[in-house]
């Protein structure tokens, strides 16, 4: 049977593409395919076998059984019903506008917005980056993206009912020092109804379970940044 695979962030640099159609026999598993791959590409060997993976934008567990013309995407770790509220979830490849952002979140009854913004930093002393950056890429597995992103929004929900309208826009393609990479706005009636802590959680499960990367580029380099977050089977 045939899927489609998808590789992303330091796989796709390795290998030097990011989709291609395989050929695998009935009942493979996400297993059968990582060793299929790793056969292909045995200089990717180390990453692919750490590597997340997903079916059909799902994350999926190293036995689950692939059908024919599925899905298949692997990358290094990264992340109900009908809102009563607005909500607003967008991989943007142009500036994001912050005032139209809140203003398409609120309502008549909201008396509060908690957002934070991220930018591109020139400089850092963090473990495990680059210390002086000139540029940064973003890319992201969209369709999966949007999906985690609309989770966790529900997640959200779940903890901090004050909270009204909700919005996570995450910056793609190459951006500069100072520019905004990334806005995660909370609305509610009240300061004390949530918005603070719902932004704040968003912006930290944003980190682990939805699936963008980025590339830091600088005098020394470039490197891909790549998380801890891995799903378990709950």
């Amino acid at each position: 049977m045939q899927i489609k695979v998808l590789l992303f962030a330091t796989l796709r640099d390795l290998v030097g593409t990011r989709q291609q159609m395989l050929d695998v026999a009935e009942a493979a598993t996400i297993n059968t395919v990582r060793e299929v791959l790793i056969e292909q590409y045995p200089h990717v060997r180390d990453n692919l076998r750490v590597a997340l993976a997903a079916v059909n934008q799902e994350f999926a567990a190293a036995n689950t059984t692939l059908h024919e013309g599925d899905e298949v995407a692997f990358f290094p770790p990264v992340s109900g019903g009908e809102p009563t509220y607005p909500e607003v979830f967008q991989l943007a490849s142009e500036p994001i506008d912050h005032d139209a952002l809140i203003e398409s979140i609120t309502t008549i009854d909201t008396g509060a917005v908690c957002l934070f913004s991220g930018f591109v930093r020139g400089q850092t002393s963090k473990p495990g980056h680059m210390p002086q950056v000139t540029t940064l890429e973003y890319e992201a597995y969209e369709g999966m993206a949007l999906a985690k992103m609309r989770q966790v929004a529900d997640e959200i929900r779940e903890r901090w009912t004050g909270v009204q309208g909700i919005a996570i826009v995450q910056r793609v393609g190459r951006l500069s020092v100072g520019q905004n990479t990334v806005l995660i706005a909370c609305a509610s009636a009240h300061r004390d109804d949530g918005c603070f802590e719902a932004a704040r959680y968003g912006i930290d499960r944003l980190k682990e379970i939805v699936p963008v990367w980025k590339k830091e580029i600088g005098p020394a380099g470039e490197t891909w940044i790549e998380g801890q977050y891995r799903p378990t089977t709950d």
